[in-house]
């Protein structure tokens, strides 16, 4: 049984995803602000968190980086706020995924089994190790390794990062990236892709501001190179 946090100081919304996700068999945790969620996280060991952003005690970027700091399970924001630069803020402090109020039901129980998909760690004792003159990936164990230490990786970054790997020295499309990574609904949110690969950079490039192996084709997509 896959296990939810639902963060969220609205009653109203925090019912409503109890007694939707109970009813198709998910076990729900709720937190109210975010020093809570932060406990239920710790304590309740989920699968996956849904955080609005505007906690009474703190904000919702502010439990992201809370969370980042010792885990990688998928956290959903579901938030009132429109504003790109809010997505993005999200995004860049180490969500997942982005869904604004008024939301449908159907969309976000969507995008929480893609979450929880992508953060499935089994893979095929028999994928290949991508090595790179700067990392290593290992599709296998699911994991990159820098400097004989292993790098830690968000579900989504790794989902991406995973994508390109495995279409080594080919240019793999935005709307590929968006579709695989995200879901069908994403393939216009091409700054997702901009915030991800970014992060990537900064964590696994030499130069990150020079890169060798994470290469953009202005316009098209992205080429992993060895």
């Amino acid at each position: 049984m896959t296990k939810v946090l639902v963060v969220d100081d609205e009653p109203q919304i925090v019912r409503a995803l109890r007694i939707n996700l109970a009813a198709r068999g998910y076990e729900v945790l709720t937190a109210h602000d975010g020093a809570t969620a932060l406990r239920q996280a710790a304590d309740g060991k989920p699968d996956v968190v849904v955080l609005d952003l505007g906690l009474p005690d703190m904000d919702g970027t502010d439990v992201i980086a809370g969370l980042r700091g010792w885990t990688t399970l998928p956290i959903i924001v579901l938030s009132a706020r429109t504003d790109s630069t809010d997505k993005v803020d999200a995004l860049d402090a180490g969500a997942d995924d982005y869904v604004t109020k008024p939301f449908g039901m159907d969309e976000l129980l969507a995008r929480l089994r893609a979450a929880v998909r992508r953060s499935a760690v089994a893979g095929p004792e028999d994928e290949p190790v991508v090595q790179t003159a700067s990392f290593t990936v290992d599709l296998a164990a699911k994991r990159v390794l820098k400097d004989s230490a292993e790098v830690h990786l968000t579900p989504t970054e790794w989902g991406l990062l995973e994508l390109l790997a495995r279409n080594a020295g080919k240019l793999v499309a935005q709307k590929q990236l968006l579709r695989e990574v995200w879901g069908p609904a994403y393939e216009k949110e091409t700054h997702y892709l901009r915030v991800y690969v970014a992060q990537l950079r900064r964590k696994l490039e030499p130069e990150p501001a020079r890169p060798r192996h994470l290469l953009t084709e202005p316009g098209m997509g992205y080429r992993f190179e060895l």
